[in-house]
């Protein structure tokens, strides 16, 4: 039986080769991005390693609110010089000394704006003088309040020079000071990470990045001779508490480099993303391949059965089929994703000043995660073709090679239960809101997806028919129609790796259109303001506006009213999420055009809170309830739920006092402002007068309601764009897919054909033939694809509602797209095998058994 499986591979090698090209893919995208991964992380590594060597420990208070990944960095707790004592009076410290060194500090370029960051984080720090780490290289020490020093990745990024004026944006509003120094770091190194670093004199960075909340930021600790770190460490927990965190330099330089390796872990996710879509849609090729090269092996399989070979075996001849395939493409997978990560590497890491590639190296889950995905993959694909070819009774020997199709009721049954059990999902999901509603619609897709594709076969001969009719004008057209529906399951299983990322893409490209829509719609409709000042990626957290410059602005002739915001991320209850506050909060609800849902939004009254509707319903609140919120700074404060409104996306956070705000959120400052314009005054009238107004602000852009639009819009396709990369990946396959099909078809029915071109059909009509059949198939899938896609995108969308998705809407250009791409796709899988179909020898061809 061995013997006999090999030969059966290596004499259809070319079938199973373009079966095996599926998992290639997907193997070559989940390998790359594990070698993308471990080559990256090791340069990260090496890139921070001895950043903190001359710290044997650092003692930080622990951040009252504690964001997640991408997410602004905390506020720091600050410490006074009692903890200092305290600390270095723990055994075993030889020293201690208070530090300052706060996320936070941008320098302004000589053209007015921020210095673009090279990857790393913006640093504001007191200068304590030089260390084995950092050494000046250029000019003095800081010594007054107008001086700062700047690290050497900073002054080449904005062509800084010693005596030259920078001026550098904090918690406050933008100062000016005196380049009196350049320094870098060990090891040559201008930056460490890409981070840029402005030191200022100790009382200016207390006042600047602490904002005189505390003394210091960290304590750092010397070792008493003798002493071991582990034992310091404890013992310094002990002394300080839960409050604190005491790591050492190895542990701050890990924490360093896995905050730069955020980056990676989107990357990888993308990488994983399509090769999910490349293994998923290769299943079904994978399947289909098999049950036909069994159907066509029928006689040969029951002579085996008849010679003495056991259903055990049989099973075991197909699944080494499936191993050989498997442990091939899982092999040239790996090879192909190791390059794939290596050019990725070296692309992303030019992106990053001063970021040294590791030396190349696969690891070891690369290698393993590639054999399983490979093996088990095509194995567990061929398993069912499998239990077919056990079930070839002795007998079949003398029957026809190709056996009917079958129906199969366990299969309809298994998915029609998985499709009510999905849509029972999804309707608990779109009775909910928030994240109750998401964590039951994303099962719910899951199961309605899985059980449409097993219900396809029931549909597939209704529909194909339906779809053929588009081409039964003439001859080829009719036979193609007829073939398409003369087997339903293979076309089913062949249109359904077409299905499936057609399907996929029109999801996600409706919670897109409806998201899009919603903003927009929101920014025409609700948005009374006219300008806008806001940072340029559009992140509310992502840029400050000078107190008094907005001040200046509200007196710009034409300006009627002014609704200044500023946003932070805060721990409402217990679950961490953002919070905004906005200055004038009457000017900034008929901004907005926000409407009471309960209770009273007019006023905010210190003591209380507003909140959108899918807020508080998320939290079980009510108005009149009291809910505790911490903010970045301060202790927490207990407020009472005043009023809830309508979910939108402008708008849908908890409301903080302003007062409260300026004293708990890590940048007082406001970071968005809202411009309603008097009736007889125009955008372009007002515009310049805000942006001079403004011009020490310039994190912040003043843009019409058109630009803002415009702004979202682009986020948006920037994702339709990578859904269409993902479209193009099941492409691929679908048309491996269908390519298979077709060839293994046009095998299977050589005696048909050749009778076919006996009687008068000539090569020109048998390539029409063919090539109708495998446009229909493919106009099969893409039309059921967008057809789920499209019920399951709005589905998703409607969950959506707490995060301002108010409008359903449907991408009616790119559904007809996919469809046309889709029969393009079709029509060139087919030219290959209607070719190899036209140019059969008639005589063989009629002969052939």
């Amino acid at each position: 039986m061995f013997k006999a499986t090999l030969k059966s591979v290596l004499s259809r090698k070319l079938r199973l080769l373009l079966s095996g090209l599926a998992v290639v893919l997907g193997v070559t995208f989940v390998s790359g991005a594990f070698v993308l991964q471990d080559t990256l992380g090791r340069s990260f590594d090496a890139q921070f390693a001895g950043a903190y060597d001359d710290i044997d420990l650092q003692v930080a208070a622990k951040a009252r609110v504690s964001g997640s990944a991408g997410d602004a960095a905390s506020a720091p707790v600050g410490l006074d010089a009692a903890t200092v004592r305290r600390v270095a009076d723990v055994p075993g410290v030889g020293k201690a000394d208070g530090d300052i060194r706060v996320e936070g500090a941008r320098a302004l370029g000589k053209d007015g704006k921020v210095v673009p960051s090279t990857g790393g984080p913006r640093y504001g720090k007191g200068w304590t003088g030089e260390t084995s780490l950092l050494a000046l290289r250029k000019g003095h020490a800081p010594a007054k309040p107008d001086e700062v020093a700047i690290n050497a990745g900073l002054a080449e990024k904005g062509h800084f020079s010693v005596g030259d004026s920078i001026g550098v944006l904090t918690g406050q509003p933008k100062r000016s000071f005196t380049v009196a120094g350049i320094f870098g770091y060990s090891g040559d190194r201008d930056s460490i990470g890409g981070e840029q670093t402005v030191a200022f004199t100790e009382p200016v960075a207390r006042e600047l990045m602490l904002g005189h909340n505390g003394q210091y930021s960290a304590i750092s600790v010397d070792l008493a001779s003798g002493a071991k770190s582990a034992t310091v460490k404890a013992a310094l927990k002990k002394e300080l508490g839960s409050g604190f965190e005491v790591r050492t330099g190895e542990e701050l330089s890990k924490a360093s480099a896995d905050r730069s390796r955020e980056i990676l872990d989107l990357v990888t996710q993308v990488l994983l993303g399509f090769a999910a879509v490349a293994v998923l849609v290769g299943v079904f090729l994978i399947i289909n391949t098999f049950s036909i090269i069994i159907a066509q092996r029928m006689r040969e399989l029951a002579l085996l059965r008849a010679l003495g070979a056991s259903r055990r075996q049989m099973i075991g001849s197909v699944l080494l089929e499936s191993l050989v395939i498997g442990l091939v493409a899982a092999v040239i997978g790996l090879g192909l994703g190791v390059g794939l990560g290596a050019l990725g590497a070296s692309l992303l890491a030019g992106t990053i000043k001063g970021l040294e590639v590791a030396d190349l190296a696969v690891p070891a889950n690369a290698v393993v995660v590639s054999l399983v995905v490979g093996v088990g993959v095509t194995m567990l694909a061929a398993l069912f073709p499998a239990l077919r070819a056990a079930k070839v009774a002795p007998i079949a020997v003398i029957r026809s090679a190709v056996a009917p199709d079958r129906k199969h009721r366990k299969q309809t049954w298994t998915g029609s239960v998985l499709l009510v059990l999905g849509a029972a999902l999804l309707v608990m999901g779109l009775a909910g809101s928030g994240d109750a509603a998401m964590s039951a619609v994303l099962p719910g897709v899951l199961l309605t997806f899985i059980g449409v594709t097993l219900l396809t076969p029931l549909i597939s001969r209704p529909a194909v028919w339906l779809l053929g009719g588009l081409f039964s004008r003439s001859l080829p057209g009719q036979l193609g129609r007829r073939n398409s529906a003369r087997n339903p399951r293979r076309t089913a299983i062949t249109a359904s790796a077409l299905m499936i990322g057609v399907a996929l893409v029109t999801t996600l490209s409706t919670v897109a259109a409806s998201a899009k829509d919603s903003v927009n719609n929101e920014i025409s409709d609700k948005l009374k303001s006219q300008l806008v000042a806001m940072g340029d990626s559009g992140d509310s957290m992502s840029a400050s506006i000078d107190p008094a410059a907005l001040r200046q602005a509200r007196g710009v002739d034409g300006v009627e009213a002014v609704a200044a915001a500023s946003f932070d991320t805060a721990k409402v209850g217990k679950d961490t999420q953002s919070v905004s506050s906005w200055e004038d909060w009457g000017a900034a609800r008929g901004m907005l055009s926000l409407r009471a849902e309960a209770g009273s939004i007019d006023e905010l009254a210190p003591g209380s809170v507003l909140m959108n509707k899918a807020t508080a319903k998320d939290r079980d609140l009510k108005v009149g309830d009291k809910v505790t919120v911490q903010l970045q700074r301060g202790e927490p404060r207990s407020y009472r739920l005043a009023g809830t409104f309508e979910d939108m996306a402008l708008a849908n956070s908890v409301v903080i006092p302003w007062a409260d705000a300026t004293e708990g959120f890590r940048n007082a400052q406001p970071s968005q402002a809202f411009f309603e314009l008097a009736a007889d005054a125009s955008v372009a009238s007002v515009q310049p007068g805000i942006e001079k107004a403004l011009r020490d602000s310039p994190e912040v852009t003043v843009q019409s309601k058109d630009a803002i639009a415009q702004k979202f819009n682009d986020g948006f396709d920037m994702m339709l764009n990578l859904v269409q990369a993902l479209l193009a990946v099941a492409m691929i396959i679908a048309v491996l897919g269908i390519v298979n099909t077709l060839a293994l078809s046009v095998m299977e029915r050589t005696k048909e054909l050749g009778a076919l071109r006996a009687i008068g059909l000539g090569r020109g009509q048998t390539i029409r033939m063919i090539m109708t059949e495998s446009v229909v198939i493919s106009l099969f899938g893409a039309v059921l694809g967008v057809v789920v896609g499209a019920g399951l995108g709005l589905a998703v969308a409607h969950s959506m509602r707490s995060q301002g998705v108010n409008t359903l809407s449907l991408p009616w250009s790119l559904m007809a797209v996919y469809l046309v791409g889709a029969a393009i796709v079709g029509a060139l899988a087919s030219l290959g095998p209607a070719r190899r179909g036209a140019r059969l020898n008639v005589l063989r061809a009629v002969t052939q058994e």
